[in-house]
């Protein structure tokens, strides 16, 4: 079992992300510990808000870069690090705004439903329900189906018709719609390939509700920048290259081997920005690792700019008034005291968290690896054991060495 020390309690992780008894051998151990003192606990989580709701923002980043977030309050607090609220409004502004949000994902789910009738059904789709020109497969194959027990033993079923074209439905012309549904059955592999060791997604109605929720953000999120791929480049190709660019700048040495090696385009470092070190480290250990480098990017706009991008509710509070009282991540503050704005945006913190990777292995790198093979297997150690807190300070680090080489070769 993952266990973690949660102040004087001594209380188990496990108690919240709890491991399937049989896969408690499988698990990388966390490596973080949640410190009194250090950690945003409940009671310090609400002291920061005002008695009508308004939240201290600034006190509550600090206060995660030093140590994270409680179990118990990291979904209200990853409301506010990932903009789903202005930390200025108040406790009922953010109540409308959920109430306006749930009728949104309803209405949202609905149109999904009444494009693919397996949306809210209770079903993972594996397998795929359409062709490439429009044309419906007859009862593809529908791996799992929610029910009320919890035993997931009788959740296979397939059929022997799986794969045929069905001529007499009607052809789908409409080209996002076919784009949609292709993604559906990938959709559904992955939902299943998630965190398997977990107990919360033994229970299958987890899991539907999961696909539920991942093949309605597939159709209103077109562009999902990550996971878009063509024929001329990968997803995180920005990511790959701002990393290049980073090495390049502060250890050539290194960047030549890697290019000598065949990695000069850094593809080994793919699965570290698709997955954000999910594989790197323990389950606990990667939420950590998520909310500091959330914390240390906070943006005091990204609220407006969520409401924006899904033209959805308009705070009532307005932007000059937030304007007043910016509380950046430490990152951030690094950036405008260097004066790195940039026309593209700051290169993301995630970045630096691979670059730190690549440096705290640079001289097994340089005296071992002669091939791809061996840079990967290399790299391929560091499963299971990244120290999350040591290689945030680690991605700190090069992030401002790096900003202090860019500066001292600007004119």
């Amino acid at each position: 079992m993952i266990k973690w020390s949660i102040g004087s309690s001594g209380t188990p992780a496990d108690s919240y992300y709890e491991v399937r008894s049989d896969c408690t051998d499988d698990v990388p151990k966390s490596k973080f510990k949640i410190k009194a003192g250090k950690t945003l606990s409940v009671r310090k989580w609400q002291a920061a808000f005002s008695t009508d709701g308004c939240l201290d923002i600034a006190s509550v980043l600090s206060r995660i870069q030093k140590g994270g977030v409680h179990p118990t309050v990291r979904g209200e607090v990853w409301e506010f690090l990932l903009g789903c609220f202005d930390p200025r409004s108040t406790f009922d502004e953010r109540e409308e705004i959920r109430q306006i949000r749930r009728l949104q994902y309803a209405r949202w789910k609905e149109d999904c439903r009444e494009m693919d009738s397996h949306v809210g059904s209770g079903k993972v789709i594996t397998a795929p329900l359409i062709t490439e020109d429009g044309r419906p497969i007859k009862d593809p194959l529908v791996l799992l189906e929610a029910t009320s027990s919890q035993n997931t033993s009788d959740s296979a079923s397939t059929s022997s018709k799986n794969g045929n074209v069905d001529d007499s439905a009607t052809r789908i012309t409409d080209k996002h719609i076919i784009d949609w549904k292709l993604t559906l059955h990938q959709i559904g592999l992955d939902v299943l390939r998630t965190d398997r060791t977990m107990v919360f997604y033994e229970n299958k109605e987890n899991l539907s509700k999961l696909w539920d929720i991942l093949a309605v953000y597939a159709w209103i999120d077109k562009d999902r920048g990550n996971f878009k791929c063509t024929d001329q480049s990968v997803g995180v190709a920005n990511q790959l290259q701002y990393l290049a660019s980073i090495i390049q700048v502060l250890d050539p040495k290194l960047h030549d081997h890697l290019e000598t090696l065949g990695g000069g385009d850094y593809l080994f470092a793919f699965r570290m920005f698709m997955v954000l070190f999910r594989r790197e480290v323990s389950f606990g250990d990667s939420l950590y690792l998520w909310e500091m480098m959330w914390a240390l990017e906070y943006d005091p706009d990204i609220f407006f700019a969520a409401c924006e991008d899904a033209s959805a509710h308009k705070s009532k509070i307005s932007r000059s008034k937030l304007r007043g009282v910016r509380h950046f991540g430490k990152r951030d503050k690094e950036n405008a005291k260097n004066g790195a704005e940039d026309t593209e945006g700051p290169v993301p913190i995630s970045v630096f968290m691979v670059a730190s990777v690549l440096k705290e292995k640079r001289e097994k790198l340089l005296l071992e690896a002669r091939g791809l093979d061996d840079l990967i297997r290399i790299l391929n150690d560091v499963n299971g054991n990244l120290d999350a807190k040591k290689a945030c300070a680690g991605a700190l680090k090069l992030h401002k060495k790096y900003l202090r080489k860019v500066q001292a070769k600007k004119p």
